[in-house]
């Protein structure tokens, strides 16, 4: 079985063509990783993920602790087995999670005590625990526990919660057993350049297969996180992957990758799906909206998704109007392959050095005047 590793192919300017080798397979990035949070990209088949070119998915590490249990999915095949997708996974530590969701939580030096959202039930999470949980879900790429540091938050706490995640960060990497699981660092410091600087620099000095930027997208203004993210980008070694964690819309891809970003994973193609909005390469169409109770034409032309080509917006409307469980389907399918679609189309300008011509194509077709005519 192969273990992991990383082979950066070109460049073009800070942007790169690169090839991630897990012991699931390959993934070329930039890639967009769809969020299966419970074991289940909602809605979705895992064969219908491998039909619109997906070829890494996201697990949560806090909700599969929870229910149905570390122990039973190991127990079952692990994560791949347990949700027959045979590509590469990343887990996630769980820590967002428990900062998010938990209204009852205390944060120790030792770990972080919380009570679950599901039942109340009191567990503990450490750093030891968390990388336990996660070799026993089977992921390929595994994160430490950190803690998500809190926007907005002063510099006095954005300094102690960053050097609490690099000592958590230390006692991961020595509780992780050799298996051939990547272990990626997360890098914080909340909204200041020069912290996350320095917890990149500390991080890489630990050693770690790739480095993610957490703590980015919680509500911080764009030109922030581009700050933030231009940052860190320039402490970290190119010959490992880099992981922006939870970001983001597709202008938010185009900037990262651009950047030299290699991995994203975000909620929102999925969410927005659920909730009527859909991605085009023109802006957002929300098909709730009256304009489309009689548009023949597919959410977007030349799109070669499966909805795109078999309905039109006038039905997806009518579904989800009359809250037929087949609208949040198809509207994933749709999301998920623009998101897909939109990376493929980067990695290809890559290739051919032209990212640039891409970036301002892109722009330009969301123009106001674009958007009325296409929407």
């Amino acid at each position: 079985m192969k273990g992991f590793s990383f082979e950066l192919r070109k460049q073009d300017g800070s942007a790169r063509l690169g090839r991630i080798t897990t012991p699931h397979g390959e993934v070329t990035t930039p890639v967009f990783m769809p969020v299966g949070t419970k074991a289940s990209v909602k809605g979705l088949t895992p064969e219908e993920l491998e039909a619109m070119g997906v070829e890494i998915v996201l697990a949560n590490t806090y909700h599969l602790y929870l229910r149905p249990g570390h122990n039973l999915v190991k127990e079952l095949g692990g994560l791949h087995g347990f949700m027959n997708w045979r590509r590469p996974i990343l887990t996630d530590s769980g820590g967002f999670q428990v900062f998010s969701l938990c209204k009852l939580r205390k944060i120790t030096e030792e770990g972080v005590q919380f009570s679950s959202h599901l039942d109340g039930t009191r567990y503990t999470l450490t750093p030891e625990s968390a990388i336990e949980v996660q070799e026993a879900l089977g992921a390929d790429i595994i994160m430490p526990l950190d803690e998500c540091t809190p926007y907005p938050a002063d510099r006095e706490y954005a300094k102690d919660s960053m050097d609490l995640t690099h000592r958590w960060a230390k006692r991961c990497r020595e509780a992780k057993q050799p298996n051939g699981q990547a272990l990626f660092g997360i890098v914080q410091g909340g909204m200041y350049a020069d912290l996350r600087r320095e917890s990149a620099e500390t991080l890489v000095a630990m050693g770690f297969d790739g480095y993610s930027i957490g703590g980015l997208s919680v509500g911080e203004e764009k030109g922030l996180m581009k700050e933030m993210v231009a940052a860190t980008v320039e402490r970290l070694p190119k010959d490992k992957p880099r992981y922006l964690m939870g970001v983001g819309t597709p202008e938010d891809l185009v900037f990262a990758v651009e950047m030299g970003i290699d991995m994203f994973d975000c909620v929102m193609p999925t969410r927005n799906a659920r909730n009527g909005t859909l991605f085009t390469r023109h802006g957002k169409l929300v098909i709730k909206n009256a304009q489309y109770e009689r548009d023949p034409r597919p959410i977007e032309e030349n799109c070669g998704c499966y909805t795109c080509t078999r309905y039109s917006r006038a039905y997806l409307r009518h579904l989800f109007m009359a809250g037929e469980i087949l609208a949040p389907r198809l509207n994933t399918i749709h999301n998920l392959f623009y998101y897909t679609s939109l990376m493929k189309s980067m990695r290809q300008a890559i290739e051919e050095g032209a990212l640039a011509e891409f970036k301002k194509r892109f722009h330009e077709a969301r123009s106001p005047s674009e958007l009325t005519a296409a929407l």
